[in-house]
């Protein structure tokens, strides 16, 4: 029960992150975290879609680099082919800095 908790709080605060991450693109309508089992599923409406286009990580790490922490993320599944060749073919090489809160939640 306090994961869940965890996760639903910490799924706010990142949907917010993310929407400035991604703010040129397009929008986050939500994002889900599921710390025990290291993924997440974000909904998001790109700027040209028609719809929502939701991408689930399937698996992630978060990796320190001396005070710095970041999320890697593999096994990517989306509901657009277009997206799902970029995240296969690039996605995995890909770190994002995390905000110190991110890091402690994750």
């Amino acid at each position: 029960m306090f994961n869940a908790a965890k996760d639903a709080l910490t799924s706010r605060s990142a949907q917010i992150w993310a929407n400035n991450l991604i703010a040129r693109y397009g929008k986050v309508h939500a994002l889900k975290i599921d710390s025990r089992l290291k993924t997440l599923e974000v909904t998001c409406l790109l700027d040209g879609e028609s719809s929502p286009i939701t991408v689930r990580v399937e698996n992630y790490v978060v990796e320190t680099e001396g005070t710095k922490k970041f999320i890697h993320a593999t096994g990517f599944s989306c509901t657009r082919p277009w997206l799902q060749n970029v995240l296969t073919d690039h996605g995995s090489r890909q770190r994002i800095e995390l905000p110190p809160w991110a890091a402690a939640a994750l």
